[in-house]
């Protein structure tokens, strides 16, 4: 009962800090507009920040080091300092220091709780659990846009982070509270470079590490021009955008659920390539299904419960690929993660506005069809 009380309360607290990454978004051009600055700039803003995040394995292994409690309270303090930088001065040089720190306090914090959670969790019910930890991904885009969207309209650009700030000072004290100081799941590492040769020496792993940079790749190139290209097709605003990412969360939420009742079953890697050729037929009807309002939803709908499907499905193999180094294997998967919506940030802008929409979405296939490789890759090792 303690471990689903504390999946419950992660699930809520990683919602805060996936709320700062996923509200970049929607509200690309807002912020741009607020700003003084044009789209394409705060896209590059967006690429070095996944840049940035293909440095979190150098730091992320303290947890395997250190211990989980340690990993997490680490990130929060990063990610506290960030958004904490764009609530005293807003300016565009602090929003991109804050979306760095804050993307590093990210990638502190959920590798140490994924690992938490894979050394308490049998493999057979890590999915299920791992789902329900994962739904604070969606909750960011249900709760935590509207909320955002709600601050912007009524205050400015700025609104949000003296909020997000307050926030993360309590996550802190919860996780403080809740997290055992003495862990004897976890026996600590003394060298972190152990760790690295465990994972840089194993196929399955770092086949495992590609599978999630070219999702991710994938995802980003619709995920950084949705909000831009719904604004260009429908002229939507800010309300309207709010509106649409709840219903991109909702459909994230349902592959949360769809992950928690299938993927044990199924088994993880049927689940997961099922996951990646639906999210390719996702990614080609969109811009087809997308020339209304009402379809654009839909087809949103469809990709993004698809691809919440992949990365869900995908989690919880990883920590088993290299079990006495579980943070290690997970900053590095989450370094993949970084390495491809840099890659998809930096090409989505240029394509769609140089080719259009549809050329956005059959660069997301060719992308998942390389994670295809890549897991046939991985279990044939």
């Amino acid at each position: 009962m303690r471990l689903r009380f504390q999946l419950f309360i992660f699930m809520l607290l990683r919602t805060i800090l996936n709320t700062m990454h996923r509200m970049v978004y929607p509200f690309l051009a807002v912020f741009a507009r607020g700003l003084g600055v044009d789209v394409t700039t705060l896209s590059l803003v967006v690429t070095v920040r996944s840049f940035a995040g293909m440095l979190g394995p150098l730091f992320a292994p303290i947890a395997d080091k250190k211990g989980r409690k340690f990993g997490m309270l680490a990130g929060i303090v990063i990610f506290t300092f960030g958004v904490g930088l764009v609530a005293v001065y807003p300016s565009l040089y602090t929003l991109s220091a804050g979306l760095i720190l804050a993307l590093f306090g990210k990638y502190f914090l959920d590798p140490a709780t994924q690992a938490y959670f894979g050394d308490r969790v049998p493999y057979e019910q890590r999915g299920t659990a791992l789902a329900v930890a994962e739904m604070s991904w969606s909750l960011a885009f249900i709760v935590g846009v509207p909320s955002i969207a709600f601050l912007i309209a009524r205050y400015g650009w700025s609104a949000p982070f003296p909020l997000l700030a307050m926030l993360s000072i309590l996550m802190f004290a919860v996780i403080w509270s809740i997290v055992p100081h003495e862990d004897e799941h976890h026996e600590k590492m003394n060298n972190s470079r152990d760790g690295y040769h465990a994972v840089f020496t194993s196929i399955p792993a770092l086949a495992g590490v590609s599978i999630a940079l070219w999702a991710s790749a994938a995802n980003e190139m619709v995920n950084l021009v949705f909000g831009v290209w719904l604004e260009d097709s429908f002229g939507l605003k800010i309300a309207a955008l709010a509106g649409d990412s709840t219903v991109i969360g909702v459909s994230e939420l349902g592959g949360e659920g769809l992950v928690a009742l299938t993927t044990d079953r199924l088994g993880k890697p049927r689940a997961l390539a099922l996951g990646l050729a639906l999210n390719m037929i996702a990614s080609i009807l969109l811009p087809f299904i997308g020339r209304t309002q009402i379809g654009a939803l839909v087809g949103l709908f469809f990709f993004y419960i698809t691809f919440e499907y992949v990365m869900v499905s995908h989690i919880p193999m990883m920590p088993e690929l290299v079990p006495k180094a579980r943070a290690t294997m997970l900053s590095l998967n989450i370094a993949g993660h970084s390495v491809g919506r840099a890659l998809g940030a930096l090409l989505a802008t240029f394509i769609y506005q140089q080719f259009g929409f549809v050329f956005v979405a059959l660069s997301a296939v060719i992308f998942n069809v390389f994670s295809l490789l890549a897991l046939r890759r991985m279990m044939r090792s």
